[in-house]
């Protein structure tokens, strides 16, 4: 396809976890890829073009949105990172989304796609499988602040998706999923094989194809979308899976839950525990009436990971 013809996307968030990887394979899909970039020395390569902006001035962004057909919005605050007031997630993960698409309405952009969260749907563990069909309810200022930009999207008139991921990993992951390889890639044995709740992950590549099928789906969309890969798995299987692509046997001990929890509490880490040995199975049955499908098994895209991450490393 002539370079013309491609459709623009403005991507916010492009020297992040996300935004990196959709720079980089966002043209591969075939589109020409836009940053907005709140400094100039951030430009990266492998933009098709790059506008400076302050997201916390979207008044400001008619040069950035100029002739896009579509606005993939991943900036803001992580969850993270703590500490964070309330305040200011509600200014830059709400505000600053709303003021933004408002930008993009003016401009006449086709579809406003929205980096939310699962936490935007609910807590860090649930009972039941969750879809966005379910009632939202997050428990933290993070999950809120998620939600509320969705409610303020859908007050505007021009067409959106919010897509809210599960546990993202993938070269270059932060956090919970971060730590999980790096006890993954050490040489002893550890005390998880005792665990049996599953959690729902997903592969940086199917985030991706599901941006994808969103951007491309006919007609309106103006709604939320649960992304995760199909299968839901344990801890002592994704510890599992990350140990096969690193050439080695699982080293699982099954220690009982009970004195799992035990040894987490006594050093003040009962949280930690509760997100470890919590159960969170999440289904995206909007995504897949789209004609989603995700192309990297779980197991496999875990091993795959942990072997990227050990070149990376070592």
């Amino acid at each position: 396809m002539p370079s013309a013809d491609r459709p623009i996307v403005a991507l916010t968030g492009s020297t992040g976890f996300i935004g990196r990887h959709l720079l980089r394979e966002l043209p591969k899909r075939g589109y020409r890829v836009r940053v907005l970039l709140r400094r100039p020395s951030e430009v990266p390569l492998e933009a098709a073009s790059a506008v400076v902006g302050d997201l916390r001035q979207p008044q400001n962004m008619s040069a950035a949105l100029a002739d896009a057909d579509a606005v993939i919005h991943s900036a803001g605050i992580a969850h993270a990172m703590s500490g964070v007031p309330e305040d200011d997630y509600r200014a830059l993960n709400t505000e600053a989304t709303v003021g933004l698409a408002r930008s993009a309405e003016r401009a006449g952009v086709r579809r406003f796609v929205f980096m939310s969260s699962i936490r935007a749907q609910c807590g860090a563990t649930a009972q039941e499988i969750i879809t966005e069909d379910l009632e939202p309810r997050p428990d933290d200022a993070y999950g809120r602040s998620k939600l509320a930009a969705e409610q303020g999207l859908a007050q505007l008139g021009l067409d959106w998706a919010a897509l809210r991921p599960v546990l993202v990993y993938g070269p270059g992951v932060k956090g919970n999923m971060a730590r999980l390889a790096d006890l993954a890639r050490t040489p002893w044995p550890l005390p998880l094989g005792g665990l049996k709740a599953r959690r729902s992950l997903l592969a940086l590549d199917n985030l991706v194809a599901a941006i994808d099928t969103v951007l491309k789906a006919p007609g309106t969309l103006r709604r939320p979308f649960v992304v995760a890969d199909p299968e839901p798995l344990t801890v002592p299987a994704m510890v599992a899976a990350m140990r096969a692509g690193l050439g080695r046997r699982p080293g699982l001990i099954p220690v009982p839950a009970a004195l799992l929890a035990a040894a987490f509490r006594a050093t003040g880490r009962t949280e930690a525990y509760e997100r470890l040995a919590g159960s969170l199975i999440a289904e995206p049955p909007g995504l897949r009436e789209l004609g989603w499908t995700p192309a990297v098994n779980t197991r496999d895209g875990l091993a795959a990971f942990a072997a990227e991450s050990a070149r990376r490393i070592g």
